[in-house]
Order: structure tokens, then sequence, then C-alpha cells
């Protein structure tokens, strides 16, 4: 590569700030989400997705404890991204004043994940900002003897509602993105 061009694309690789993940609106196509209950292991939950008539997309559902169930699952997996130099993800959601965990996948054939939770308030939208380095391993939602977060790309994003109580759940997804 000659120097001039190479001069040309150090401000735009320097200038990368966001990498938008999903952005849901009325036209947003939504098959590559999938709903993931606890009925894979006996239990009850269960978890619905659609693109809502204000075009974000809606996890809703109920919890059930039955048969020892007691989660609901949303999962997209991705194109790997690189995400090097970002430092953040970040989820512009409305919820119900239930806390929900974000779980990510540097690899989707990965066994586990990096979670971390986040509370919603009632009927409001909020910016929920997580450091990628504070995300912890989990496999079947025990905590890891591993390293936080630190891989260079992600492949999955899960949003997932299992608080140990039977519950209804609604929650509203606008954006999520890395920062």
């Amino acid at each position: 590569m000659n120097k001039a061009l190479f001069l040309i694309f150090i401000p735009f690789i320097m200038s990368v700030s966001k990498i938008v993940i999903f952005n849901f609106n009325s036209n947003s196509t939504i098959s590559d989400w999938q709903v993931i209950d606890d009925v894979v292991m006996g239990g009850k939950s269960k978890g619905n997705f659609k693109l809502n008539d204000n075009g974000f997309g809606e996890f809703s559902g109920v919890v059930s404890l039955e048969n020892n169930g007691g989660f609901s699952s949303l999962r997209y997996g991705f194109e790997a991204l690189r995400i090097e130099g970002l430092s953040n993800i970040v989820l512009k959601v409305k919820g119900d004043g239930n806390t929900y965990q974000l779980r990510i996948k540097d690899a989707a054939n990965k066994s586990y994940s990096y979670m971390s939770e986040f509370s919603t308030k009632e009927n409001e939208w909020q910016d929920i900002r997580i450091p990628l380095k504070s995300m912890f391993p989990v496999f079947r939602g025990r905590k890891l003897e591993k390293d936080n977060f630190s891989a260079d790309e992600i492949e999955q994003i899960v949003f997932l509602i299992g608080n140990k109580i039977g519950q209804k759940f609604k929650l509203e997804i606008d954006t999520i993105y890395l920062q």
C-alpha cells in the first residue's frame, strides 16, 4: 500500500466510535432472533418476540417455575463483529421494572457466555451502558473460574430473564450498539 493511501485510511480507522448491532424499526427483519425457553429442559415458561406496532423489538411472556423451569431468553447471532477500541455495549430499552441479563459470546459455538445483569424501570426508556470488561463468564447460570470478557469479536447476544420467581415480563428494544 502506498504511503498516501495509508494516510487516508488512518483517520477512518481511528474515527470508529460506534458499531450498531441492531437498530429496530418498522422495516426490521427479525427472523434471525430466536426465543429459547426452559421448555428445552422440561419447564413451562413461554417467551415471545415480535416487532410491535411502534417498530421496536418486543420480548415478552411468562416465566414459570413449574417442572424446575425459570427462564426465557432471546438470542441473536450474527457475523463476527470486530470490537477493537470499543469498550461498552449500550442498550436502548423500555422495561417493566424487572431485572434482565445480557449475555454475549465472542464465538457462537462456545458452551459458555459472558453475562451482566441490568435493571429496568417500568414503562421508561433507558440507555443501559455495560462495560464489556465487567461481563463475567457463566455456564447454565453458574459463574466460571475464567477471566472476564476481553475478546476482539462478538458473534451473539442474548437477553435472558430468570429471577427465580414466576413472573410476566415485557422488554422493548430500540437499539443495541457497541461504543
